[in-house]
């Protein structure tokens, strides 16, 4: 069973961006954490993140929605 709680390095190794990009969400409030320990170190529930991935799958989608592809198909970066 995977833990509860996740470091900011495991999150970033997940979404495949940097540490930096996680600390950005978590201050920003995109990504819900909480500060434990002496030090105050972040830490992120893996459900909070499962949460976060979803709903950026609906962002996403309704971007797309909102911003079809006519006409530029050889726009299109497969590398993306």
């Amino acid at each position: 069973m995977p833990a509860r709680f996740m470091q900011m390095q495991e999150v970033a190794d997940e979404l495949s961006v940097s540490v930096s990009q996680v600390y950005h969400m978590v201050r920003s409030g995109e990504l819900p954490a909480i500060k434990v320990g002496g030090r105050g170190q972040w830490r992120i529930e893996r459900a909070r993140l499962e949460d976060y991935i979803e709903r950026k799958y609906t962002e996403t989608a309704d971007w797309v929605r909102e911003n079809p592809l006519i006409g530029r198909e050889d726009e299109i970066d497969p590398s993306d």
